[in-house]
């Protein structure tokens, strides 16, 4: 069986405050790209804003995970209903590879074609402490959760809120202190 048969679904801590996180995501590998790099696809999974697909590039990420799912859940304390975050790309590899950075680390998301299927990577290093890890990871799970569901055509039936608070839970206890 290859690793990409046997993915778990949970990222792991693979340097202090570094989160690795994968997904074998419907292909092809064109489309799962379009939907890292185009803002009106990538607004329905993540968070919207236009990129300029060059290193040193500024952008805005704009969140709005209430709109991820009908109904959203309810909105965990402290966060708020839209939140975004000056961004820019440090590096990328058109179809393959884009790394991005913002106050609150650094992402990379590498895709790598697995027969009709794609495995994207994300590495999200630089968290600030572990509270922010925790955040990201449930986050990045929720998020990925939401983006395999829109590539697979099927209605986003699960709220975004109550799968992030139950994924932060779990990961409370799976990630080391």
């Amino acid at each position: 069986m290859s690793e990409a048969a046997t993915l778990d679904a949970y990222g792991e801590v693979i340097e202090p405050l570094t989160l690795k996180i994968q997904r074998l995501l419907p292909g092809p590998i064109d489309r799962v790209w379009a939907y890292l790099t185009e803002s009106e696809l990538r607004r329905q999974w993540l968070a919207s804003g236009a990129m300029e697909m060059k290193a040193g590039a500024p952008f805005t990420f704009t969140w709005r995970n209430n709109e991820l799912s009908d109904p959203p859940g309810q909105l965990p304390e402290g966060f708020s209903a839209e939140h975004s975050l000056e961004s820019r790309i440090l590096d990328f590899v058109p179809g393959r590879k884009l790394v991005i950075a913002w106050n609150q680390g650094e992402v990379s998301f590498e895709l790598e074609p697995a027969g009709d299927k794609v495995l994207l990577t994300i590495v999200h290093r630089r968290a600030p402490d572990r509270t922010t890890l925790l955040n990201v990871s449930a986050g990045w799970h929720a998020h990925l959760d939401v983006l395999a569901t829109r590539l697979s055509g099927k209605p986003q039936t699960a709220s975004f809120w109550d799968g992030w608070k139950r994924l932060k839970a779990e990961y409370e206890t799976r990630l080391p202190a």
